[in-house]
C-alpha cells in the first residue's frame, strides 16, 4: 500500500463525504465558464442545479480568455484554460468555447442545453472504482482507492480539487455588466495528488480546508473517468 500525503492549508471546515452508494457510479460534470461570457449565467444556474444532485460530482472551472473583453474574472486561471484545450483534443474539437461542458471526461455540449447534458449524464452512469473518503484516527481525511484488476492504457491522474460551494459577483464591466453572477462549487485550486495504476493506494490529506473538495481519478490527465468523489461542507458543521 502506498501512501502520499498532502496539505491543504485552505482552512478547516468539516466535511461531509458522498455516500459510498453515489461514490460508485457518480458522474463529473465540469462546466467551463466566464464571468465574461454574455452566455454563460444560465449554464452557472444549471451547474448550481447539478452540484446539489448526491450522484454528481459538478464543479465550475473558470477560463482566462474572456478577461481581455473589460472584466477579469476573479476565479479564471491559465490552468483551467489548458485543462479545457487538453479536452477539446479528448473530445474532438478544433476549438474551446464557453459554457462548455465535459461529462466524464468523455463527451461534452453546450452548458445551457438541459437535455443534451442529462442525455450524457445518463449514458455516462457506469460501475466506477470506488473512490473512499473516510476520517483518520488523528482527525484529518484519508483517500482510498482499491485494487483492481481493470486495464489501464496509461496511469490514471488522481486529482484533487479545492472549491467554493458559491460565489456571488457584481459584474461591474464586460459583456454582463450590471449583473450579479451566482457560481457554484467554484474551483479555486486543481492539483494532481500523484497516478494509480490499478494497485491499492492511499491519499492522507493533512486538512481538508475551504468550503469542500473533490477526488477525480481519470485516465492520463484529462481522459475517461475511473472514479470520483466529493465533500461538501456540512451545514450544521458535523
Amino acid at each position: 500500500m502506498r501512501t502520499f500525503f498532502i496539505a491543504a492549508m485552505l482552512g478547516a471546515a468539516l466535511l461531509r463525504p458522498a455516500s459510498a452508494e453515489d461514490s460508485s457510479q457518480a458522474v463529473v460534470v465540469e462546466l467551463f465558464t466566464s464571468q465574461g461570457c454574455s452566455s454563460c449565467p444560465p449554464a452557472d444556474a444549471f451547474l448550481g442545479e447539478l452540484a446539489a444532485r448526491p450522484d454528481l460530482v459538478a464543479l465550475s472551472l473558470h477560463v482566462d480568455y474572456w478577461d481581455y473583453i473589460g472584466w477579469k474574472d476573479p476565479f479564471a486561471s491559465p490552468e483551467t484554460t489548458l485543462r479545457q484545450r487538453a479536452y477539446a483534443r479528448t473530445v474532438g474539437r478544433r476549438m474551446v468555447y464557453t459554457p462548455q461542458m465535459v461529462i466524464d471526461g468523455e463527451h461534452d455540449a453546450v452548458g445551457s442545453d438541459r437535455s443534451a447534458v442529462l442525455r450524457l449524464i445518463d449514458a455516462a452512469r457506469r460501475d466506477k472504482i470506488p473512490v473512499t473518503l473516510t476520517r483518520t484516527a488523528g482527525g484529518g481525511w484519508e483517500v482510498m482507492l482499491p485494487d483492481s484488476a481493470m486495464a489501464l492504457p496509461e496511469p490514471a491522474t488522481v486529482w484533487l480539487a479545492f472549491f467554493d460551494k458559491e460565489q456571488v459577483t457584481p459584474v461591474k464591466r464586460g459583456e454582463n455588466a450590471g449583473a450579479t453572477i451566482s457560481n457554484f462549487n467554484v474551483v479555486r485550486q486543481l492539483r494532481a495528488l500523484g497516478t494509480w495504476d490499478g494497485r491499492a493506494a492511499r491519499f492522507a490529506l493533512d486538512s481538508a480546508g475551504s468550503a469542500g473538495c473533490a477526488i477525480i481519478v481519470q485516465e492520463g490527465q484529462t481522459g475517461r473517468v475511473l472514479g470520483a468523489a466529493i465533500m461538501t461542507a456540512a451545514p450544521d458543521g458535523s
